[in-house]
């Protein structure tokens, strides 16, 4: 079936408003062609709080979060961001995002590689890096 893919809330923001890159592309049309998008619940969240969202990127926001699986969080989640948290000193946020992609064995999609990649066991790519694997 695939590699299965965690979206970080840069590539679902960047993917809502059409700014990909030609090879970003390319990699977010190979995730979808066996899965849909997952994004973990800290994810759900910031894109709620997303501040210059109109009415309309509202809307396709929402119908975008009841279209693609949420990762919400439990405990081997919760236990691999603690264990993430206190190694790599990285924020709450970053860490339940690896953390969430660690447990359920996602590759994670990001283009803040920066905040993710001194954590081991987490795989990543960046769809706007064209030395990504696609």
């Amino acid at each position: 079936m695939g590699v299965s893919y965690l979206w970080d809330t840069n590539i679902v923001i960047y993917f809502l408003q059409n700014q990909l890159s030609p090879p970003a592309e390319k990699v977010i049309e190979q995730s979808l062609k066996n899965h849909i998008p997952s994004i973990s619940v800290i994810t759900e969240i910031e894109l709620l709080c997303w501040k210059t969202a109109n009415k309309k990127d509202y809307l396709m926001l929402q119908e975008f979060i009841a279209s693609i699986q949420v990762m919400e969080l439990n405990r081997s989640i919760k236990l691999k961001t603690a264990e993430i948290r206190k190694k790599h000193k990285v924020k709450i946020p970053d860490a339940i995002i690896a953390a969430t992609a660690i447990a359920q064995g996602f590759t994670l999609l990001t283009r803040n590689v920066d905040d993710f990649k001194k954590i081991s066991k987490l795989e990543i790519i960046n769809p706007f890096d064209t030395d990504s694997p696609q």
